[in-house]
């Protein structure tokens, strides 16, 4: 177990002339312990009886704001009185806390154009130190992580029709705490990577992620997506058919072990139809933004997508793959939702009527267009995104209007779920297996609909996911290891758990309680303390929207 203190004392006596007083963060106050960007809103919740505050300058102790806190507001999930504390008129850059009297003081927080620098950084260049089939090495905060070259024998063929033959399936990332692969989790973990960069690459090619040299001449940010990549061209099952593995594990999950140590078999499993159809969209989607950088690689790519693509336009059935031997993640899901993103991703990379014709039938047969609450087993939004914003011609502009007026009308819905929940959390009172990610997820929508009908409340509702994520919540807790105020220590990650260091593998989003107040920070809870791909794309895509590159 890997134990730090709950509360962090900040020593500030001797500078404040009072030598030996020490000043503690009160945990009543619950920010983003992050920080926050100079023009935009600012935010606490304060769970204990206030009516004052005061923002104070941490370098001196002088008082830079005052005001009056709102409420109290009771709230059920949590069973909490609470009052907010709005700062957001303080645009004074600079190291501050809060000071609330008859309470106590906050965690120190920045108010900077870089706050989402280093977190982006971090957050991003944890899938580096994911991936699998190479050695990897980083350091954060003084700290030395590393592990070999991992599970170079992937992978072996006997449930894909060819038993006791290996076929390389080397490389791609750990898909979480574990170190399984698994190809529908990394469809909706690309597809949302991918967009961070059609939304954010101009400013996401600016910041270096210190990675070493996979793709030369590549932005880093592709060049890590490119790994992956290459690990899901190889899932393609060798008979040419276009079909794609369901995933590529052991039959059972390792103990906690470091991933060069797991010397266990590894497995192509059987293919699956929603597999094979979230292969064809991420292919289709790395084939046009790959192409700049290597035009053969990305036909490679193409090529790869439109081979699965006819393979299920010619096998309509939803297939579900045979996984009875495997007790490893399942990830089945339906397949409806990612034919319709193959289709949408197939036309805007290549433009053929007949992936819009297939897209456009399936989006109108669906039940509604956008969906509040999605994951991996539900991609439709990210068909539906691509869809509304390309600037291609032929659309059915009646549906896209259609589709455009249903994403406003959910980002407003968010909105008006923030602002009814105590700690502004988007996703109001609903909790579950990996609920921090769809958190996060729902900053996608809103930075959409922000693109579609721009809305300062979108931007602001956008910033308090993030802000719960890393403090404004009921623990008072960042729930991203290695960032914010007292993150998660004990995350159910093997290497974490293995490395023998004391702190976890930085950068890594916990999932989160099944309610509002049943998160624990305990290694053995995968139910809530697990990390994933999936959340972790999430994350950069929320923190990708608010990085400063001339701050980097």
């Amino acid at each position: 177990m890997k134990i730090k203190p709950i509360i962090q004392c900040i020593f500030f006596g001797i500078l404040l002339g009072f030598p030996g007083i020490a000043f503690c963060a009160d945990t009543d106050i619950k920010l983003n312990s992050l920080g926050f960007l100079p023009d935009k809103p600012k935010t606490a919740t304060i769970t204990a009886a206030c009516s004052t505050f005061e923002v104070k300058n941490a370098s001196d102790g002088k008082s830079v704001y005052s005001g009056n806190v709102t409420g109290p507001k009771h709230q059920e999930d949590v069973n909490q009185d609470a009052w907010i504390a709005d700062f957001s008129t303080v645009q004074e850059k600079g190291l501050f806390y809060l000071d609330i009297p008859g309470v106590g003081r906050s965690v120190e927080f920045q108010i900077d154009d870089h706050v989402y620098n280093k977190p982006y950084y971090t957050a991003m260049r944890a899938f580096y130190l994911w991936r699998c089939g190479t050695a990897v090495e980083g350091t954060h905060n003084g700290i030395h992580y590393s592990h070999d070259a991992c599970h170079m024998e992937d992978a072996w063929q006997d449930y894909i029709g060819n038993p006791d033959s290996r076929r390389d399936g080397t490389g791609g990332w750990h898909d979480a705490g574990d170190f399984g692969k698994y190809t529908v989790n990394a469809g909706v973990t690309m597809g949302m990577l991918f967009l961070a960069w059609e939304h954010f690459g101009e400013d996401l090619n600016r910041i270096s992620l210190d990675l070493p040299e996979t793709a030369a001449g590549w932005p880093d940010f592709l060049e890590e997506l490119k790994w992956e990549t290459d690990w899901l061209l190889k899932m393609q099952y060798p008979d040419g058919s276009g079909r794609i593995s369901h995933k590529l594990t052991r039959l059972n999950f390792s103990g906690f072990i470091m991933p060069e140590t797991d010397s266990e078999k590894r497995y192509y499993s059987e293919w699956g139809s929603a597999a094979t159809a979230d292969f064809a969209a991420i292919m289709a989607m790395a084939a046009r933004h790959f192409k700049p950088y290597d035009a053969e690689y990305a036909k490679t790519c193409l090529d790869a997508a439109v081979k699965s693509y006819d393979f299920l336009k010619n096998n309509p059935d939803d297939k579900r793959p045979d996984l009875r031997l495997f007790s490893t993640g399942g990830y089945g899901t339906s397949d409806s939702d990612d034919r319709l993103w193959a289709a949408a991703e197939l036309w805007q990379t290549t433009q053929e009527e007949v992936y819009l014709k297939d897209f456009e039938q399936r989006a109108q047969a669906g039940r509604g267009f956008i969906d509040i609450d999605w994951d991996w087993g539900n991609v439709r939004n990210l068909g539906m995104l691509t869809y509304i914003m390309s600037d291609h011609p032929g659309r059915d502009q009646v549906l896209a209007a259609k589709i455009k007026t249903d994403l406003v009308a959910v980002a407003d819905k968010l909105v008006a779920q923030a602002q009814n929940d105590v700690y502004a959390r988007p996703l109001g009172s609903r909790y579950y297996w990996g609920c921090n990610g769809t958190v996060a997820r729902q900053v996608v929508l809103l930075q959409a609909a922000d693109q579609i009908e721009s809305n300062p409340a979108y931007q602001k509702t956008a910033l308090d996911a993030v802000g719960h994520l890393f403090g404004r919540n009921y623990y008072g807790r960042s729930y991203v290891t290695g960032l914010g105020h007292h993150p998660p220590m004990n995350p159910h990650d093997r290497r974490s758990g293995a490395d023998g260091i004391a702190d976890p593998w930085p950068g890594y989003v916990v999932g989160g309680g099944h309610s509002a107040t049943n998160w624990t920070d305990v290694e053995e809870d995968y139910r809530t303390n697990e990390i994933a791909v999936n959340w972790q794309a999430a994350l950069v895509y929320a923190l990708a929207g608010f990085v400063s590159p001339s701050a980097n």
